[in-house]
């Protein structure tokens, strides 16, 4: 990035004081575009630093580039610290409905895999939250080694707004591996076209991007499809499945939400449940 700004500088021939708010710009921009950025605070404030002081900037300068940069890193916190509010106000709904529905459950670990890495726009256009838990024997150091489930909550539009999130526009359902296997049955079939897709096969098989491998080998590709063609398929009196080539499209019939689970959550689940040990 130093390279890239100072190539810029050059070439263009600014100033001293354009080139230092040029500088400064750029940095706001990247941060509030990635939350990961904070992470490189201090880079960049080293960054700011010596970009000011060699080309001879006064020294009000020098301080108003330093101010300008932690107020950058100011709002990137702020992000953060919205989205892990977010993050942990989802995963103690998510276990009060696993509470109330599920009694049964005396001992349970839960652990969003969303939110993570995410930004607030990101997590705004974001249509299913999912939640890994598993359950465990108390004992002085508990091993998660117990039955395996996923919560999804399908969201509808506006789940977040400037409150935070409307839990009254997100429907739960709880998956074990047995339903998870038929969903992926009915998903690989519908994506790939293969009638002969098995049980077995999403049990030994690895989920990939391209497709379902097993030993080692695409063996049910999917089909590559534009971003405007879809393939539907009912797979039960609540849900239909819509494919394209980029995720796999759940329509909950009762509401008429269409929602999304991107490719790279739906391997991730499915190493939750079959994860070869």
């Amino acid at each position: 990035m130093i390279l890239g700004l100072s190539e810029i500088f050059n070439q263009t021939k600014m100033n001293n004081q354009t080139n230092l708010y040029f500088a400064h710009f750029y940095i706001l921009k990247l941060a509030v575009d990635d939350l990961s950025f904070w992470k490189k605070s201090l880079a960049i404030l080293c960054i700011s630093i010596s970009l000011t002081f060699p080309q001879g900037a006064k020294a009000q300068d020098a301080g108003a580039a330093v101010a300008a940069t932690v107020g950058a890193l100011a709002m990137v916190g702020v992000g953060i610290a919205a989205v892990e509010q977010m993050k942990e106000r989802a995963e103690l709904t998510a276990t009060q409905w696993v509470l109330s529905n599920h009694p049964e459950m005396n001992s349970f670990s839960l652990k969003t895999i969303d939110f993570d890495g995410k930004k607030l726009k990101d997590m705004s256009t974001t249509s299913v939250i999912t939640f890994k838990i598993q359950e465990f024997q108390p004992q002085q150091e508990p091993v998660l080694d117990g039955e395996k489930n996923v919560l999804m909550g399908f969201t509808s539009h506006g789940w977040i707004n400037e409150y935070g999130i409307d839990f009254d526009k997100v429907k739960w359902f709880l998956v074990d591996d047995t339903e998870w296997t038929n969903m992926m049955v009915a998903y690989v079939k519908m994506a790939s076209g293969s009638r002969t897709v098995g049980i077995e096969d999403v049990h030994n098989g690895k989920i990939v991007n391209k497709g379902l491998r097993l030993n080692g080998k695409l063996a049910f590709p999917f089909y590559k499809l534009p971003g405007d063609m879809y393939i539907a398929t009912d797979y039960s009196s609540a849900l239909k499945f819509v494919y394209n080539e980029k995720s796999l499209g759940i329509f909950l019939k009762d509401t008429r939400d269409l929602v999304q689970m991107e490719r790279g959550s739906i391997i991730e689940i499915h190493e939750f449940f079959f994860e070869k040990i």
